[in-house]
């Protein structure tokens, strides 16, 4: 690939640790090369630059204006995502961000309009997708395991975010809830899987009206819930193959596979989409039990920032396999249920993308596995 993407941090709260560990085997294999972050707040900032060899703790203005930042990785909170990255691009970085891509698709619209005519690339969480858990599934599906995808149902199930989280306010916000904070995952997952969406049913509830805030120096606080925080969805996608979507922060637990995909031939239970390996089982027709297929495809024990790694590698005038053409799709997708649920009408999706190309096993991670002992 070269020399490594010099990559910048704008945001250092929970999940830039994730990104760290990869980053740190990443950089080892010449893929990646943190310089600096930036958070408004400067200490979390420093405290980052001082536990990693040779990063400088910036102020924003600072890290976007930095000549040796290529891209910016930007791990602000939702509302924030369309204005860093709008930013970034406009200093002439390439942007890579947390999910979603932005608060609503007209935002993120800017942003895809903005980098296209800046000749940047824009890449967004989620790279799960890349892993060998859905990368595994692909493969069994293109290889025709299953005969044609008739259907698929992606369920998530937890009773919420403040239970863990010290400032969970934005989960229980308009722009947040479990579909805008756990479907992109799942939503990206079944794109990869099935294809793109070409329209939505949605209905969506929510049973509390406040949340109690269950850890950190705020235990015990209230909080509003001013958003929706049960939604089903029906997705209807351009193929003929419909998925069933459950985004719960109401309910306990779910005993069944996060995404099974049925065909004409077998049915698939596939990992979870939030994490990047797990079993994928097959159960053909005619068959007795359910097998584990071997791991076939994808990158090898990877993590947060693989993405990045692959973008690098995106040969030029092509969109990255986590770029901003899937993320907007996936917004549209999820952005186009609520209004269903509101409205009691079926939603067109106008936007659409194509099935990312599929990742050829340990790609990337083959080499970061030789090269590093982290």
């Amino acid at each position: 690939m070269g020399k490594p993407l010099n990559v910048g941090i704008i945001g250092c709260g929970a999940i830039i640790a994730q990104y760290l560990a990869s980053f740190r085997r990443l950089q080892q294999n010449n893929l990646i090369n943190l310089v600096a972050v930036a958070d408004l707040d400067h200490a979390r900032a420093q405290a980052v630059a001082d536990d990693y060899e040779g990063v400088r703790a910036l102020s924003v203005d600072a890290l976007l204006a930095a000549d040796d930042v290529e891209l910016v990785l930007n791990l602000t909170i939702p509302a924030a995502h369309a204005e860093v990255a709008l930013k970034a691009i406009a200093a002439g970085k390439h942007v890579y961000g947390e999910k979603p891509l932005a608060a609503t698709t007209a935002e993120a619209r800017e942003v895809l309009d903005a980098a296209e005519a800046a000749g940047v690339l824009v890449g967004c969480a989620p790279d799960t997708v890349l892993g060998t858990g859905i990368q595994t599934a692909r493969k069994a599906i293109d290889d025709g395991l299953i005969g044609r995808p008739v259907s698929a149902t992606a369920t998530m199930v937890t009773p919420g975010h403040e239970r863990w989280h010290p400032n969970p306010d934005f989960y229980y916000q308009p722009g947040g809830g479990p579909l805008l904070d756990m479907g992109p995952y799942y939503v990206s997952a079944l794109v990869t899987l099935l294809g793109p969406v070409v329209s939505v049913i949605g209905a969506a509830s929510h049973t509390r009206t406040e949340r109690t805030i269950g850890s950190g120096a705020r235990e015990g606080q209230i909080i509003p819930v001013t958003t929706d925080t049960h939604v089903t969805g029906v997705l209807v996608h351009a193929s003929g193959a419909l998925s069933t979507l459950v985004m719960s922060f109401d309910a306990v637990k779910t005993k069944s596979p996060n995404i099974e995909v049925h065909g004409e031939l077998g049915s698939l239970a596939v990992p979870d989409p939030n994490h990047f390996d797990g079993d994928v089982q097959l159960f053909p027709l005619g068959g007795t039990e359910w097998q584990t297929l071997p791991v076939s495809a994808g990158y090898v024990d990877s993590g947060r920032g693989f993405g990045i790694a692959d973008l690098a590698g995106t040969p030029q005038g092509q969109e990255p396999r986590a770029g901003g053409t899937l993320a907007f799709h996936a917004l549209e997708i999820m952005e186009g249920a609520l209004k269903s649920a509101h409205s009691g009408q079926a939603v067109p999706i106008i936007s659409s993308a194509d099935r990312p190309a599929a990742v050829e096993l340990a790609a990337i991670a083959r080499e970061v596995q030789t090269t590093t002992t982290n």
